[in-house]
């Protein structure tokens, strides 16, 4: 073949990727810069489902947002489907009737997004219902849709110029390689810059300035929390651990302990004082180092000469709920040792994306060295040993546990609040639950191991007796933390089913990839309402560790007293 019959060839291969089936002008625009009438219903679709409710309420500006990156996903997921329509050089409309078609589209788009942001009111509204709040007056279709636009708009931008990028390489490649490979290898390429700018610079220096800000508070010493001046608090001039490297979080938490007057308020007879022990991040250089550090300090303030003493796994800054620490040293009279170690300055979300192994090997770590400690004690005279985490502490403490290293001497149990989606132990207790449990408060195997409690209680009567190790999941059905998994965005998710929890709006339905971002959206913002989303509350953490340590002469009506107590004490944050 000729030189100008290989450029021929070349030209109308280029001409079919572009979409067009004959040799395009030099004026004419690729097929990318059109309106595009599969887009444009994708869009208006996704646009629609993206106002319809989810597992959590989104004001005006954040669903603004959301809907406007749904429906940009809609529309270019439309074009590259329309693309490989041509590609494949299926029959396609005449010029003329594929105008028409463009135009009813776009008519019948503008007034679904029309009518769908007008319905928005009624489906925010069916969620804040289940949650017991207020209705809200007034969806804010103006303000939703002028963000969703403007968000479109510049999303549309973007893909345009990583459009632009694409033609000119492909130009250059398409005169060294065969048409189709060149397109392969420039679109190879663009993908490869956009992850290398995102990744490598936008994303390394937004960490970067999270963790010096997150640092920053930590360094912070409240004035409301003062140094203790008692030698057997941590933190006090007698303490191994210093003051000043505690962190901010451990500095509250060991300053805040309920005291012997509140606890005797409850509880006729011997009550103390419990024992606290945590330690910073920057109060030693390795996992290892901090954790021996922990240990010697729990030793020194005899945390193993209570009754009961729980490794405790943090939140990501070193945050340690009231909620579920001050309830059980009021059940428990006080009589409670507490182990922690900083291993971020981040918050959750954060933390695992940035640095996911030092939750990891913090938490381990910790535990190793008070389990070693805890196994060389007399059985008869040791406290009961169990473990605790909420969130990525959740997480990371099931990463962890050594399960079956313990069965020779194991300990009492472990109290999981809002586990994410990602923790093992949680995934295998609800995909293997019993197939007449519902995937939100499963049962799992005959309840000897594992059970699962939130708002409404634990599951359907068990009558199995506990075993030798406890393992108690708390999790909150309308909690996007712990429902989210990235298959829901081409399948319907279990807990969606018949029979729905209480605090998940029947109005919610299964949209292919749409339901996925509005649950990412959901885990965002599911820290707003005590007692839904990701914000576990006293009440249910009572619940839960009486499953758990089973207190002596426990009853619901001293339950109820306690939870009485923490309402007038008010949300932990």
């Amino acid at each position: 073949m000729t030189v100008a019959g290989r450029r021929e060839r070349n030209e109308r291969s280029a001409a079919v990727l572009d979409g067009e089936g004959t040799v395009p002008e030099a004026s004419t625009r690729p097929s990318r810069y059109r309106p595009n009438a599969v887009g444009l219903v994708l869009a208006a679709a996704f646009f629609c489902a993206s106002l319809t409710p989810s597992l959590a309420p989104r004001d005006p500006v954040l669903q603004g947002v959301l809907t406007g990156v749904v429906a940009l996903v809609g529309y270019e997921l439309g074009l590259l489907l329309a693309r490989l329509w041509r590609f494949m050089e299926l029959p396609r409309l005449p010029p003329r009737r594929g105008r028409l078609v463009l135009l009813v589209v776009a008519v019948a788009a503008a007034a679904a997004i029309a009518y769908c942001l007008v319905r928005a009111e009624d489906w925010q509204n069916a969620t804040r219902l289940v949650f017991g709040l207020e209705p809200v007056g007034g969806g804010h279709p103006l303000t939703v849709g002028a963000i969703a636009f403007a968000v479109i708009g510049a999303g549309w931008l973007v893909f345009r110029l990583l459009g632009v990028v694409f033609d000119r390489l492909a130009a250059v490649l398409r005169r060294l390689l065969p048409p189709r490979v060149g397109v392969v290898v420039s679109l190879a390429v663009v993908l490869w810059l956009v992850w290398a700018v995102t990744d490598g610079v936008l994303l390394r220096r937004a960490f970067e300035a999270a963790d010096a800000s997150f640092e920053a508070a930590d360094l912070f010493i409240d004035p409301e929390f003062p140094r203790p001046s008692e030698p057997m608090r941590t933190g006090s001039p007698a303490s191994l651990v210093a003051w000043e490297e505690m962190g901010r979080r451990g500095r509250e938490f060991v300053v805040r302990v309920p005291a012997v007057a509140e606890i005797g308020a409850f509880h006729d007879g011997e009550v103390m004082e419990p024992v606290r022990v945590y330690v910073g991040r920057r109060s030693a250089d390795t996992p290892e180092a901090r954790a021996r550090l922990a240990l010697d300090e729990l030793i020194r303030v005899g945390g193993f000469e209570r009754s009961t003493l729980v490794v405790v796994v943090p939140v990501g800054t070193g945050w340690m709920d009231p909620g579920a620490h001050d309830t059980l040293d009021f059940m428990l009279r006080g009589d409670v040792a507490t182990v922690a170690v900083q291993y971020s300055y981040l918050t959750s979300v954060l933390a695992l994306l940035a640095h996911p192994e030092y939750g990891v090997a913090q938490a381990r770590a910790l535990f190793d060295a008070v389990y070693a400690h805890w196994v060389t004690l007399p059985e008869d005279d040791r406290p009961r040993l169990y473990v605790h985490g909420l969130s990525q502490g959740a997480f990371n403490s099931q990463m962890t546990l050594p399960l079956l290293d313990m069965l020779g001497d194991p300990i009492a149990g472990a109290m999981w609040a809002g586990s994410p989606f990602i923790s093992p132990f949680w995934q295998r207790v609800r995909d293997d639950r019993h197939p007449d449990s519902p995937a939100w408060r499963p049962v799992y195997g005959n309840s000897s191991l594992a059970r699962v409690l939130n708002q409404q209680g634990a599951g359907r009567g068990i009558d199995a007796p506990w075993g030798p190790i406890r393992l108690v999941f708390l999790n909150y059905p309308s909690d996007a933390i712990v429902n989210f998994t990235f298959d829901v965005a081409f399948r319907r998710p279990d807990w969606m089913r018949a029979p729905r929890a209480p605090d998940v709006p029947p109005q919610f339905r299964w949209y292919p990839l749409v339901t996925m971002f509005q649950l990412a959206v959901d885990m965002i913002i599911s820290l707003q309402v005590p007692g839904y989303g990701h914000y576990y509350h006293a009440p249910d953490y009572i619940e839960a560790w009486a499953e758990l340590v089973e207190p002596e002469g426990w009853s619901p009506a001293r339950a109820a007293e306690l939870e009485a107590i923490f309402a007038e004490r008010g949300p932990a944050w």
